[in-house]
């Protein structure tokens, strides 16, 4: 089975982990001076927070297997699609070593799959064996020039009016 991931960076950290604690009704499941991370089974989520990289915002997007079995699938369902998988590899990353790669959508939105493979002291740092194509976190992978894509102008809809 596999799990939503999303990874938002924040600029307060000790504020974001009051909020979302109180929003998930429970305490993260991680927490370390510039990270956070639930693992929360309703909904079936890992939820990731960190003051590290851009701005504040959603970082990336992604699906995290239980088996690696499910990740080879994600990764051949990719590459019969004739997606560019990029960071392919083993990587050290979140406070995690994991096997792992990213796939851009038309946005550039960046989408990793990945497969835990064990806890680790530190944000990041060099994976063993370290392979040279492997890459930590969307900013760390070779990034492709967005698409653009044609949207309509915004409308009147609101959360309030009931049409979201």
């Amino acid at each position: 089975m596999k799990r939503f991931h999303v990874h938002a960076h924040v600029e307060d950290l000790q504020a974001s982990v009051a909020f979302y604690a109180k929003l998930f009704g429970a305490p993260p499941t991680k927490l370390e001076s510039d990270y956070a991370k639930w693992m929360l089974d309703d909904p079936r989520i890992n939820f990731a927070i960190s003051t590290r990289g851009g701005k504040p915002g959603i970082d990336h997007l992604g699906l995290q297997t239980d088996s690696e079995a499910e990740l080879a699938e994600l990764k051949a369902r990719a590459e019969a699609a004739d997606l560019s998988l990029q960071g392919v590899g083993e990587a050290a990353c979140c406070y995690a070593r994991s096997e792992k790669h990213w796939i851009l959508d038309p946005q550039g939105i960046a989408w990793e799959h990945f497969h835990t493979l064990a806890d680790i002291p530190t944000f990041g740092g060099e994976p063993t064996p370290a392979p040279a194509a492997s890459a930590c976190c969307p900013g760390d992978a070779p990034r492709a020039k967005p698409v653009a894509i044609a949207v309509k102008p915004a409308s009147a809809c609101t959360p309030s009016s009931g049409c979201c």
